[in-house]
């Protein structure tokens, strides 16, 4: 059985408090990403989801703020925890997936809910050195190889 969960990242995500983020009135998550994802859980700021193609470990994160579009519409403060969050995802896709290089993006072309891209890239890739965007077929993990991943990732957050 999985370590349970911790630490800031595990009262974010078992038992937002009333002033979290989480419970800001007006959020909600665009359709698409969430037919795209499975939930990793959620970070002070962000909602974490895993993208559901098994072809890279793709984490995308999503701040609960109503009517994001830019980075630049964050508030200093936000966009600092956006920032801090981006890091600890980046080090959770390091220990997990133990990639060869790690990008990070926000498009907002399809989608234009403010969201952050964070994905491990391996040089034996079938889309390296190109960008992941456009690039073959989504293939969606069995549901035991996401149920396996989910619980790496999680404790990995809960430890970072």
């Amino acid at each position: 059985m999985a370590t349970p969960p911790s630490g800031l990242y595990a009262r974010a995500m078992n038992d937002p408090a009333p002033e979290t983020p989480a419970r800001e009135t007006g959020f909600a998550l665009d359709p698409r990403l969430d037919g795209d994802t499975v939930p990793v859980g959620d970070l002070a700021l962000s909602s974490v989801l895993l993208m559901n193609d098994a072809r890279h470990p793709w984490l995308i994160l999503v701040p609960r703020r109503a009517g994001m579009v830019e980075i630049a519409d964050l508030s200093e403060a936000d966009a600092a925890a956006l920032m801090a969050e981006i890091r600890i995802a980046s080090r959770v896709l390091l220990e997990v997936a133990k990639p060869d290089k790690i990008n990070v993006g926000t498009l907002g072309n399809m989608v234009a809910q403010l969201h952050v891209h964070v994905i491990a890239r391996f040089a034996s890739d079938p889309a390296w050195p190109g960008p992941v965007w456009g690039q073959g077929t989504r293939i969606p993990y069995p549901p035991h190889a996401a149920q396996a991943l989910l619980e790496r990732l999680r404790t990995a957050f809960a430890a970072a």
